[in-house]
């Protein structure tokens, strides 16, 4: 089961850009990766993920705004954020997901605000 690591996150003005990362300790050839989120007073909440063949699903709210890509050879999963909102505002948290290990990161926090 791998261990994950978020970086990346931090506070920008809306219309901003950040790019999250999130570091496995070993290979994520074999896992679906996503991104969620969550919010203050809410339950987390799937922002994106992306398939062990490349295949990829966003939230509604954030079609068009950001996407996920994952480099297998360096064991690292990203996710790029244009065009962010306040209600971006979140810890935003990273998952490796196959048939037998669902594994989380600590998180790393992202501010849209003025």
């Amino acid at each position: 089961q791998v261990q994950l690591m978020e970086s990346g996150g931090g506070l920008v003005q809306p219309g901003g850009s950040l790019r999250l990362s999130c570091a496995a300790s070993g290979s994520i050839s074999l896992y679906t990766m996503g991104w969620y989120r969550q919010a203050p007073g809410k339950q987390r909440e799937l922002v994106a993920v992306i398939t062990r063949g490349g295949f990829t699903n966003f939230a509604d709210s954030v079609k068009g705004r950001f996407t996920i890509s994952r480099d297998n050879a360096r064991n690292t999963v990203y996710l790029q954020m244009n065009s962010l909102k306040p209600e971006d505002t979140a810890v935003y948290y990273c998952n490796a997901r196959n048939a037998a290990y669902d594994s989380w990161g600590q998180g790393t926090q992202v501010t849209v605000s003025s």
